[in-house]
């Protein structure tokens, strides 16, 4: 467990210092803005889709460490997948992050660090708005996603 922890540190320092994919995307087609009212993180994120398939997704928005680093690694793992896929890896993470329940690591990929989260049931709420706002940019929602 020491080497999760180690790896989910070093993840999240990374991505929080050099978040991937973070900016606002002109031509998107999906849009959502998220907010933590907890801490104040808060969210835009940008999707461009075209035949099913997310070939563009970026963020903007300010936040804690946890926040940002989730947002960026989900950019990471979302383009060239189906909207379908992106719900399921949705389901997979919010699984993750608010269940115990066994998980299909290797489907993961690098998301596995987000794991680490759970052991800090505060900042849950932190890792899981990225995550809500997909789900509510993929669902047309047009309020802002929360994690209230």
């Amino acid at each position: 467990m020491s080497d999760l922890r180690e790896l989910y540190q070093e993840v999240i320092i990374d991505h929080n210092r050099n978040p991937r994919n973070f900016h606002k995307m002109q031509d998107a087609n999906k849009y959502a803005e998220g907010y933590n009212p907890l801490c104040g993180d808060q969210l835009n994120l940008f999707l461009k889709i075209a035949e099913d398939v997310i070939q563009e997704v970026s963020f903007e928005g300010s936040g804690c460490a946890i926040s940002t680093a989730s947002a960026s690694l989900m950019t990471e793992a979302l383009k060239g997948k189906t909207i379908q896929q992106a719900e399921a890896l949705f389901n997979t993470v919010h699984g993750l992050l608010t269940k115990d329940e066994a998980t299909d690591w290797d489907r993961l990929g690098k998301l596995v660090v987000l794991a680490g989260v759970k052991e800090f049931p505060a900042r849950v709420k932190c890792a899981t708005l990225a995550w809500h706002t997909l789900h509510s940019a993929l669902t047309n929602q047009v309020i802002a996603a929360s994690t209230e």
